[in-house]
C-alpha cells in the first residue's frame, strides 16, 4: 500500500525554506537608548579615573619584613615564614601628592644623546700600508727581546750536556731476561737471522747498549736527545 500524501507536489521546483521578508520598514537591531554628544562631548570633557584612597587597607611591606627579621637572625625561608606569621607592617597610604610624578630634570640645550662616533679612519695611511709595517715593527721588538731574554737565560743556566757527557754518565742498562719458553722449542733457533754472522750481531747489540742513555723510549731505540 502506498504511503498517504498531504498536498499536491510541483515536479520539477525546488521547495522554498526561507522565511518571508517583513516588509522595507522594518529595521533589524537593537534600539539605542543612551543618548550622547558622540564625538565632540568625548574631546571637549574628557573625564580622566582617580585612584580612590578611602577605605582601602594598605599592603603588607614584606621588604621591611625580611629586614626586621634578619636583624633578629632569621636567615632560612622557614625562619622568615614564621615572622611573617606573628608580625605585621603596612606600608604608607598613597595620597594624591604620592600619585603626580615628578616633572624631569630639565636637559641643557647643548646637550647630546647617543654614542659618539668613532674617528674616521685616514685614508692615506690606509693606501701607503702603514698600518701593515707598524705591525711588522711591533713584532720584529717583540721578537728582539725575547731573543735577548733567551740569551741571557741560557748564559746564567748551567752547562748544556752533549752527546758526549752523557755517555760518559750513564750506565748500560740491564740485559732483560729472557722470555720463557717450552723445552720443547729451546733448542729451536730463530726462522730468521738479518745479521751476516755471529761477530757482526754482537757488535752492534754492543754498539746499541752504549748508545742507549742517549736515544729516547724505555728501551733506548728512538731518537737522540741531545741534537
Amino acid at each position: 500500500m502506498e504511503s498517504p500524501r498531504v498536498g499536491v507536489p510541483a515536479l520539477g521546483k525546488t521547495k522554498s525554506r526561507g522565511l518571508s521578508y517583513p516588509g522595507p520598514d522594518f529595521v533589524f537591531g537593537t534600539a539605542t537608548t543612551v543618548q550622547d554628544g558622540g564625538v565632540p562631548e568625548a574631546i571637549s570633557s574628557w573625564h580622566t579615573h582617580t585612584m580612590s584612597t578611602r577605605n582601602r587597607e594598605a599592603e603588607r611591606d614584606f621588604i621591611a619584613l625580611n629586614q626586621e627579621g634578619v636583624k633578629s637572625g632569621l636567615v632560612t625561608a622557614k625562619e622568615l615564614h614564621k615572622y611573617h606569621a606573628t608580625h605585621d607592617i603596612r606600608r604608607q597610604p598613597l595620597t594624591k601628592e604620592g600619585f603626580h610624578r615628578s616633572a624631569p630634570a630639565r636637559i641643557p640645550p647643548d646637550a647630546s644623546f647617543g654614542i659618539t662616533n668613532r674617528p674616521s679612519t685616514p685614508i692615506s695611511e690606509l693606501m701607503e700600508y702603514k698600518y701593515a709595517q707598524k705591525w711588522l715593527e711591533e713584532q720584529q721588538a717583540k721578537d728582539k727581546i725575547l731573543q735577548a731574554h733567551r740569551h741571557k737565560k741560557a748564559q746564567l743556566g748551567r752547562i748544556q750536556d752533549t752527546r758526549t757527557t752523557m755517555l760518559r754518565k750513564s750506565y748500560p742498562l740491564p740485559e732483560a731476561p729472557s722470555m720463557w719458553k717450552m723445552p720443547r722449542f729451546q733448542q729451536v733457533g730463530p726462522a730468521l737471522d738479518t745479521f751476516r754472522d755471529p761477530e757482526a750481531r754482537k757488535k752492534a747489540m754492543n754498539a746499541h747498549h752504549s748508545e742507549s742513555a742517549s736515544r729516547r723510549g724505555i728501551l733506548g731505540q728512538g731518537t737522540y736527545t741531545v741534537d
